[in-house]
């Protein structure tokens, strides 16, 4: 008897191989008091655990194959770079000397307040990041336990073509992994933001997460399938049902060797529409997947990665070296810089120390917001996307705007900066495009107004939903109710489109939904133009462009967007989905 177990897709791709069941076990951590004699010992202990975390993690590092691609590395730099960061270091030691309790106890309640702080981030993919706080400090607390190293990182060959059940995977469980040779992996916990989920995509893993308990139900040893396209796990499959993902997995690899010929061609539909697929990146190394999958450029670079994990705000000088590191590296290409979009939690980075707690952040000081209520955090970093623009073509973006006030006030501190600079004697682009992330059901509601003072849009998605359904796409009480193909949301992304063209300025989508080929055609047909997503979608998404009547599915989508009839608009939706797929 055949049993289908549903989660969360987060690649597309399709394995069939043996089950490998990891269990790790909670780390019980228990209080215990130190005798004040035996303090300065216990803080040994727990650097010593530091100490042998980071020669793990550079071993793991070191035994990545030079050919990786350099944003998966980078995942473990991450975690190299939090075991130097004064808040999983200093602070448990100062802990200990105050509360004289034991190193494990001091860390955990290190690990709980930091927790906390991403938790209330309203942004989705950085408040998944207190996944690397949890990875890191149980890589600490399992050498302070005396526990063995995690199952991912021993060369096991057993692993070699089985499928992998755990409750999660680190970064470096996952790459090791899958130079390993595993065939896929399932997890019980995880979202389509994670990590793991991340270098699932980019590593074309297949691996379903999100699957809770899924460990009880699949035997050591057994045969199962994993359709990460579909976001579900088979085990006792029948014959049938495995020729038919045989047959699927060789389809696959066929559209992988179509896919790879895709990459000097450019983005046009059937009609001779020109369509603009750009990035996404959050590290200056992800510039060498942009450069491999010859995007157009760069539609999102988030900044915010350049405040996190450190006491204090990068200065001018330094976020101008990392924008002219990425310009000089895209050697042409444009750049399009995101501001700093973080919450009232900025006691992580140093930036407003002691701020009250907000009760709820997604709805409180973040984003623009906190910017223009800290100029002192803002102006830096202002100067430093002037300056960098006088390097290459760079455009800034504003995220979270809600009010015209906003953008006026953002643009009265643009041109007084300009003015600062000129006095100075310093360099910068006079004509920088200034934009605005349409992320706020308000902004879209607004966005003719707001399109007459902005010199391009750019739809984010992932919170344009959530703020219009009112639902966290992370919690899995409610994320069944994040539905991209809501005709609400539709209307709101279709009067964004509209707003862009009567004002005759750009607009663009840079959230998943831009990444996924199941939406692709719908949002050709609303008139999108402009794409950018992760780089690994990228020629998903140009084949499927390529293979598209745009002057067709306009007309398809505005008719389904006057229908009154939400089951049909949704069945004709799907239909361009499956077309797509």
């Amino acid at each position: 008897m055949s049993l289908l177990i549903a989660g969360i897709g987060v690649s597309r791709e399709i394995a069939i191989g043996q089950a490998h069941i990891l269990h790790r076990g909670e780390l019980e951590v228990l209080e215990y008091a130190i005798p004040a004699p035996l303090i300065e010992d216990e803080i040994s202990r727990f650097r010593n655990a530091l100490e042998v975390a980071r020669r793990q993690l550079r071993e793991i590092r070191g035994r990545i194959p030079p050919q990786t691609r350099a944003d998966i590395a980078a995942f473990i730099d991450t975690h190299l770079l939090m075991l130097e960061d004064l808040t999983l270091t200093m602070a448990p030691e100062q802990l200990i000397r105050s509360k004289q309790c034991n190193a494990e106890w001091a860390l955990k309640a290190q690990r709980d307040m930091l927790v906390q702080v991403f938790e209330e981030m309203d942004d989705a993919y950085l408040r998944t990041r207190k996944d690397d706080i949890d990875h890191v400090v149980t890589r600490i607390q399992r050498i302070l336990l005396n526990q063995a190293d995690t199952p991912g990182e021993i060369d096991d060959s057993r692993l070699h073509g089985s499928i992998v059940f755990a409750d999660d995977l680190t970064p470096a469980d996952t790459v090791l992994m899958q130079h390993q040779g595993v065939a896929g992996f399932v997890t019980e916990y995880g979202g389509p933001l994670s990590h793991t989920a991340i270098i699932a995509r980019s590593l074309s893993i297949p691996a379903v997460v999100g699957v809770h308990n899924v460990r009880n139900y699949i035997r050591d040893g057994e045969l199962v399938i994993v359709d990460g396209q579909r976001g579900v796990v088979y085990a006792g499959a029948d014959d049938s049902i495995i020729e038919y993902y045989r047959q699927r997995q060789d389809q696959q690899a066929h559209r992988r060797t179509e896919l790879s010929q895709l990459i000097s061609q450019p983005a046009v539909t059937l009609d001779g529409r020109p369509i603009s697929l750009q990035a996404n990146i959050e590290l200056t190394d992800d510039v060498d997947a942009v450069l491999q999958m010859n995007a157009e450029g760069v539609g999102l670079y988030r900044t915010e990665f350049l405040f996190m994990n450190r006491d204090d705000p990068p200065d001018e000088a330094e976020q101008l070296a990392e924008f002219i590191q990425v310009i000089e590296r895209l050697n042409g290409l444009p750049l399009t810089i995101r501001t700093l979009d973080l919450g009232a939690d900025k006691e992580v980075d140093g930036s407003s120390p002691g701020a009250r707690p907000s009760t709820n952040p997604a709805l409180g000081l973040r984003a623009v917001r906190l910017c223009l209520k800290d100029p002192s955090l803002f102006k830096p970093q202002l100067r430093a996307i002037l300056r960098a623009s006088a390097c290459g073509p760079v455009r800034m973006m504003i995220p979270m705007l809600s009010t015209i006030q906003e953008i006026l006030q953002i643009l009265q501190l643009i041109r007084e900066t300009k003015q600062q600079l000129e006095l100075e004697g310093l360099k910068y682009d006079p004509n920088l495009p200034v934009g605005g992330m349409i992320e706020v059901p308000a902004a879209a509601l607004s966005a003719e107004m707001f399109a007459r003072h902005l010199d391009f849009l750019s739809i984010g998605t992932n919170d344009l939903i959530q703020y219009t359904l009112a639902i966290d796409r992370l919690d899995d009480e409610v994320n069944y109710l994040y539905d991209p193909l809501h005709p609400a949301v539709l209307r709101l992304i279709s009067m964004v489109i509209e707003a862009g063209r009567k004002a005759n300025i750009a607009v663009a989508m840079c959230g998943e939904m831009a990444g996924d080929i199941c939406y692709t055609r719908l949002l050709l047909g609303l008139g999108l133009t402009e794409f950018s997503m992760q780089p690994a979608s990228l020629l998903e998404v140009k084949r499927v462009v390529k293979n598209s009547d745009w002057k067709k599915l306009e007309q398809t989508v505005q008719d389904v967007l006057s229908c009154e009839e939400p089951a049909r608009m949704r069945s004709v939706l799907l239909s361009l989905c499956d077309t797509a797929d």
